[in-house]
């Protein structure tokens, strides 16, 4: 009887030579590190850089990923350590799945999150897609976060350095995508080992800024692009307090997030007021004080469940939950409605929780990210 095959860096039983990676590579640092490392540790690196959307505009803009500067940056990595690279053209793809979606959460008073649906609808489902078709034995990226082998099969987890993790964005990872999917950095303690490796790699991006906007959103203006997909959505309307008395007027709804205090144009009432409520339809912003932003009770919808039971098994689960990117967890208990439904209740209440933000679920214990779902407004 042959004696077993050991397992490779990313848990395969075959040799690295013998072992096809796709790393989806957006011209950045963490990215170019992993294909870099993986080339040199003897695998069969394929690179693969998405074009999503017209980077006419943005040829010159730094900060985002995937515009022209990125796929020219990718391409440079790919050349310097001589593995092929592919640029594959996904700008219908991610308009309709994520720009069209974008557009119609934020006149709906949401304030959506699209880099997660980018990654849901594009990069994990397309692209991985792509990557089984060019017979790839896994696909690598250089999202932080941790994928560890349960005895219930492959875990989300955390990452190692808490300032970079990036579990807030992957909740909606599935388990047949998790099986297929490889994060190298996620161990890693600080991105400044990120970026000795792309120095010790002799990369050029090694110190290349990290992005910082939505990659389709110039500067941050995110008002700007809406009024161009949407013709419209910055017509004016009115300020009004809890009660609906009329305190003063707007430049348009999509200019206003929850929770924002500043650039309302109602100075001198007293106390400080805050965006607590956006209504489309009437075309009104809803401001109050700031107990009025606290929420306790938060429905959630659309959820993925990565527990090693299913969601409906118990009545209620003790998990903790992030809200935001930003915000720490919080503890919370989770009651499902049915297996992608659930009312989460948070311990101690949160301001500025709004619709169109997710909602993740982690162990109350330990790094595992149990999944998540997306906030909306309620029956």
């Amino acid at each position: 009887m042959d004696p077993p095959i050991p397992l490779n860096s990313l848990g395969l039983p075959k040799p690295p030579a013998e072992t096809r990676v796709v790393v989806a590579m957006s011209g950045g640092v963490d990215s170019s590190v992993v294909a870099a490392m993986l080339k040199e540790e003897g695998y069969d690196v394929v690179g693969v850089t998405l074009q999503l959307y017209d980077h006419g505009a943005a040829l010159a803009k730094k900060g985002a990923c995937c515009a022209g500067q990125d796929i020219h940056d990718a391409r440079r990595v790919a050349e310097a350590m001589g593995f092929p690279h592919y640029v594959l053209d996904y700008e219908n793809t991610f308009r309709e799945a994520v720009i069209e979606e974008f557009a119609d959460a934020y006149l709906a008073g949401a304030t959506p999150v699209p880099c997660i649906r980018c990654n849901e609808r594009v990069k994990f489902r397309d692209l991985l897609e792509t990557a089984r078709d060019l017979d790839a034995d896994c696909m690598a990226t250089g999202h932080y976060i941790q994928r560890k082998t349960g005895p219930h099969g492959p875990e989300l987890h955390c990452a190692a350095d808490p300032n970079r993790d990036q579990s807030y964005f992957l909740f909606s990872t599935t388990p047949e995508q998790l099986s297929f999917l490889r994060f190298p950095l996620g161990h890693l303690h600080s991105k400044a080992e990120t970026r000795a490796l792309a120095a010790k790699y002799g990369l050029a991006v090694a110190d290349k800024p990290d992005s910082q906007d939505i990659c389709f959103v110039p500067n941050g203006n995110y008002a700007s692009v809406i009024e161009k997909l949407r013709p419209g959505a910055a017509d004016p309307g009115e300020i009004v307090d809890l009660n609906g008395n009329v305190l003063g007027t707007h430049r348009g709804v999509i200019h206003y997030t929850i929770g924002q205090r500043r650039g309302l144009g109602i100075g001198g009432l007293g106390d400080p007021l805050y965006v607590v409520k956006l209504d489309p339809e009437t075309h009104r912003v809803i401001v109050g004080p700031k107990e009025a932003l606290a929420t306790r009770i938060v429905p959630v919808r659309e959820i993925n469940w990565l527990g090693d039971t299913p969601l409906t098994t118990r009545p209620e689960w003790h998990v903790l939950v992030k809200v935001r990117s930003t915000r720490p967890p919080r503890e919370a208990i989770l009651r499902p409605l049915s297996a992608t439904e659930a009312e989460v209740e948070l311990l101690a209440p949160e301001e500025g929780v709004s619709p169109g933000q997710a909602c993740v679920f982690y162990e109350a214990e330990g790094s595992r990210i149990l999944g998540g779902g997306w906030i909306w407004k309620g029956r």
